[in-house]
């Protein structure tokens, strides 16, 4: 599983010209995931965007987190994380998940992040979305759960 992290302002997520979820301060989070993708990698993305301390303390660092600050998230399924560039022009996608086994993995992904209390906002799962973000900092962070140590 991979996520890229960033840091907003407000975002919003619109489909067909409908805004179907927005959050003010907190995280933009991009998801990407892969077919042998289970609990455990669900567990370490989760646990590490709950904790990770990318939002300022009163005296100007990056020392509190989401949980801290009472920020939002908003989350958006993003299988191109799994693009793969090294052979020719074009990506391959062959590690990341088909769409029903991504689909189940991303509704049990968000629905864990549910459970922490944090407000949750998300795209529609496999459509295509007009993401607006005000980047704050910018501050963004990759992480997989395959590089653990």
């Amino acid at each position: 599983m991979r996520a890229v992290v960033q840091r907003v302002k407000k975002c919003s997520v619109e489909v067909d010209e409908k805004i179907v979820g927005d959050i003010e301060k907190g995280l933009l989070l991009l998801l990407g995931i892969k077919e042998d993708d289970n609990q455990k990698d669900i567990d370490y993305i989760k646990d590490k965007v709950v904790n990770l301390r990318v939002f300022e303390d009163e005296e100007g660092k990056m020392n509190l987190s989401l949980k801290d600050t009472g920020g939002q998230i908003m989350i958006v399924s993003q299988f191109t994380l799994y693009g793969d560039c090294r052979k020719g022009r074009r990506p391959s996608f062959i590690k990341a998940a088909n769409p029903d086994t991504a689909q189940e993995i991303y509704k049990k992904f968000v629905a864990e992040f549910e459970k922490t209390g944090i407000c949750v906002q998300q795209g529609v799962f496999q459509a295509h979305m007009d993401i607006s973000l005000i980047n704050d900092g910018p501050v963004t962070i990759m992480l997989d759960s395959e590089k653990t140590i």
